[in-house]
């Protein structure tokens, strides 16, 4: 179910072609190339879900790296309805401006490997940019999973270590120097790393569940 039409944002959701090999590779170690892929795509679709449950389809741009034209990006577009668009070349900060330079309203933007999110807080984080310029949803690994802007600035991006612990802290920095007023409604934790697949096996979603720990 969807919300009304009056509560719609933009949500823009960065996701990644489920191709063995170049998805999730610090999960490799513990789950195989093939199983890494698996879990990727359910993730991908988990997100998805969760975009649909919170806004009409009608505002959801998915956009796709690595093979724009791959089946799993055309049935979710021709299933749900929703845009399809192509990730630019560049950097991580890059794209992310791309993303939500794009947005006709101020929206949020994000990724696809976070289980934690949900359509309630989807709503929460839209709410905030009534009374913030940012709103962030950190993780416990030192990134973050969400970012809405009232205004997209690309010095928000720049020179930030991606990949590291200290994209958020450096974040922070940034819109420190901007002068804008920053939301966290909350903190989370995403999958990246071979330990978080225990915590991911304990929440209570078949769908991203699978025989033999995705293998």
């Amino acid at each position: 179910m969807c919300a009304d039409a009056g509560e719609d944002f933009p949500l823009a959701i960065l996701a990644k072609a489920p191709i063995p090999g170049q998805v999730k590779t610090r999960l490799m170690p513990a789950l195989g190339a093939e199983g890494a892929c698996r879990l990727h795509e359910r993730l991908v679709r988990h997100t998805l879900d969760i975009a649909l449950a919170a806004i009409s389809p009608q505002r959801i741009t998915l956009w796709t790296a690595l093979d724009h034209g791959h089946p799993l990006f055309q049935e979710l577009a021709e299933k749900h309805g929703i845009r399809l668009r192509a990730q630019p070349e560049g950097g991580l900060g890059e794209r992310m401006v791309h993303a939500l330079e794009a947005m006709e309203a101020p929206g949020l933007l994000i990724g696809s490997d976070c289980p934690a999110l949900t359509p309630a807080l989807l709503k929460r984080c839209q709410a905030s940019l009534m009374n913030a310029d940012a709103v962030f949803l950190p993780v416990e690994d030192g990134g973050y999973a969400l970012v809405g802007l009232r205004r997209a600035d690309r010095r928000l991006f720049a020179a930030i270590d991606w990949g590291t612990n200290r994209v958020m802290s450096q974040t922070r920095e940034r819109l420190a120097m901007l002068g804008w007023r920053l939301a966290c409604p909350a903190r989370l934790w995403d999958v990246d790393r071979p330990e978080d697949l225990d915590r991911l096996a304990k929440l209570p979603n078949p769908m991203l569940m699978s025989e033999g720990r995705y293998r």
